[in-house]
């Protein structure tokens, strides 16, 4: 079984320091005690008596054994009347996560937390299955990676209309390669559009695969959705911002502007007109700092009384400048002035951040996983893959085990059959110690 997250185990860490810093292990895993006792003859003390034991030192050391292999072997017992013709009759099988597999609940969750949170391609989950004597093909391990991602979809429907029902969403884009899509080649890029919203105590990340990049994806997306939509510029938000959504702009996108401006001058050159606009985007970053986890109430204090005088002097800063429109200070200027109302929104509502950061930060596994397994085959691999990234994010950002929540899935899935069900598997509704004991049961 996959090692259980560190981070998960924060609030027992903390609880249990051991002197010098040194963090106590999770209470869950197995012990195995090694005694070590004197010599016999060093238990003689010097003046001819017997030394006693008064007590004993104790210290843990981690040990692993990799990827502990198993095989359930389920035994169906069947049952006959021997006085007459009926039907024998055969204890049924447990709901699996994909029938007539060899696949179980926990081996399925080895392997997708290998692949979507640890970034380690299934070609070499074959060859560490080979080490433990299991010759998996890679086509099988394909397909039942497949299976398990469209097994989560009500889960994956019921976060999405969760997120919706927020009032304050995020959204970027990242590319995609997928090899085999109807009327596209190879090298045509794709596209996974990531959402971050819901309330800070049940927090959802979905990720959505799509072909294109184009408005229809941002408006099948943010169907009736209602409140603030922060993103970058893209134009193809422009579609669904109106009296009811909201737009709210990213510093840190405007803040890049004048960066690469700053590095296009080169070595040891400097601009006093990039300096003084990267020193006003600094101050609203440190209003940012001590509020970053502050109630929305005090956020909205220090804003309106720091960062909107902050924002005046900018905003007229950028007026005065006259500079070259194509240059890249020229550009940056635009750039920012051409989405200052959507810039300056964060300032009036406490929920809201100073840039998209945070949705910009869960691209960044799947960033790291597309540069080992470099593409999809098919568009239903593709769907598959952002349903799991979407369900191990969303697990990290509730402060759950990503392995211990897909497990906890997998077995319980098969079995669902109401909404009140499906509701119940939401990583918000899900007890982090019982899941715990539950899988190292």
């Amino acid at each position: 079984e996959a090692s259980p997250d560190v981070e998960s185990d924060s609030t027992e860490v903390k609880a249990h320091q051991r002197r010098g810093g040194r963090r106590s292990l999770p209470s869950h895993l197995p012990r195995i005690e090694i005694r070590h006792d004197l010599p016999d003859a060093e238990k003689q003390c010097s003046c001819g008596c017997q030394k006693e034991r008064i007590g004993e030192e104790v210290s843990e050391q981690i040990d692993i054994i990799p990827a502990k292999v198993q095989v359930l072997k389920h035994i169906r017992f069947k049952y006959a009347c021997k006085q007459c013709d009926g039907a024998p009759e055969t204890a049924p099988m447990p709901p699996q996560p994909i029938p007539k597999s060899q696949a179980s609940p926990g081996f399925l969750a080895y392997i997708v937390t290998s692949k979507y949170a640890d970034a380690l391609p299934l070609y070499r989950q074959c060859h560490i299955l080979k080490r433990s004597g299991i010759d998996y093909a890679r086509n099988t391990l394909c397909h039942q990676v497949v299976k398990a991602g469209e097994l989560l979809q009500p889960v994956i429907n019921l976060m999405h209309e969760q997120l919706l029902e927020y009032p304050v969403l995020q959204m970027d884009e990242t590319t995609v390669q997928v090899l085999k899509e109807p009327g596209r080649t190879a090298q045509n890029k794709s596209y996974m559009w990531v959402m971050r919203g819901g309330p800070p105590d049940q927090r959802s990340i979905l990720f959505n695969y799509d072909p294109g990049r184009g408005q229809q994806v941002a408006t099948r997306l943010l169907a009736d959705y209602r409140g603030y939509l922060q993103t970058d510029a893209w134009h193809a938000y422009d579609a669904v911002h109106s009296d009811t959504v909201a737009a709210v702009g990213c510093w840190a996108h405007a803040r890049r502007k004048f960066k690469d401006a700053e590095r296009a001058l080169g070595k040891g050159k400097a601009s006093p007109k990039l300096t003084q606009a990267i020193a006003f985007i600094q101050k609203l970053y440190a209003v940012e700092k001590p509020i970053k986890n502050a109630d929305t109430e005090t956020r909205l204090k220090a804003r309106q009384e720091n960062s909107l005088p902050i924002l005046t002097k900018f905003k007229a800063w950028l007026d005065k400048q006259n500079v070259n429109p194509s240059s890249k200070l020229g550009e940056a200027i635009h750039y920012t002035l051409k989405i200052w109302s959507r810039l300056t929104v964060y300032c009036s509502d406490g929920r809201l951040e100073i840039d998209n950061n945070e949705v910009e930060n869960k691209i960044r596994p799947f960033a790291v996983g597309r540069k080992n397994w470099l593409f999809s085959t098919s568009q239903s691999g593709a769907k598959s893959s952002a349903n799991l990234y979407s369900i191990i994010e969303t697990a990290k950002a509730n402060g759950l085990n990503e392995y211990q929540y897909l497990r906890w899935l997998f077995t319980k899935l098969p079995s669902a059959n109401s909404v009140e069900d499906f509701e119940s598997l939401l990583p918000w509704n899900i007890d982090r110690d019982k899941l715990v004991n539950w899988v190292y049961a």
